[in-house]
């Protein structure tokens, strides 16, 4: 008998435009070969409106198109206080955005906040750094972090709520 539970996830960040997206991308496709693509809801946003209508950075999208994961389709935004309401994992990639988050989270939310890498098996870091402003290693390291907490989220999500 197949769940019909519906689980949503926002992934965090600065500018909506690296690691965030990535995040997204890395989930969808791990969801996608779950089969639950049709139960978990994925999306992401910015904390700042810097880039809103913005594709992900060339750089991530290079580095992420080399794993296979397509993000051509992302547009960045902004997070807005009713995504608290709409989403029941709201994943923060840095403690400063997780602070940002936490001060605009109203009161009555119910879902979990907190940081992605919360969900990692193999890093013992609690942040995704930026890597906007380093080198092409970066963007690796940072779909290495991602890939292992996006795993994790989802054996998280199974168990919680698909068995």
């Amino acid at each position: 008998m197949k769940n019909t539970e519906s689980v949503s996830v926002l992934f965090i960040c600065m500018g909506n435009i690296c690691r965030s997206p990535t995040a997204e991308a890395v989930f969808r496709a791990y969801v996608e070969q779950a089969g639950l693509d049709g139960n978990i809801r994925i999306d992401s946003a910015g904390t700042h409106d810097y880039h809103i209508g913005d594709p992900p950075d060339a750089r991530t999208q290079r580095a992420a198109k080399q794993r296979g994961y397509d993000m051509s389709r992302l547009r960045g935004r902004q997070v807005e206080a009713g995504d608290f309401a709409r989403f029941d994992y709201v994943l923060a990639m840095d403690n400063l955005n997780l602070v940002m988050l936490e001060r605009m989270r109203p009161p009555d939310a119910k879902g979990h906040l907190g940081l992605f890498l919360e969900f990692a098996d193999h890093h013992d870091e609690w942040e995704v750094p930026d890597p906007y402003f380093g080198g092409a290693d970066g963007f690796e390291r940072v779909l290495d972090m991602v890939e292992d907490a996006a795993n994790g989220l989802l054996r998280h999500i199974r168990e919680r709520h698909f068995t």
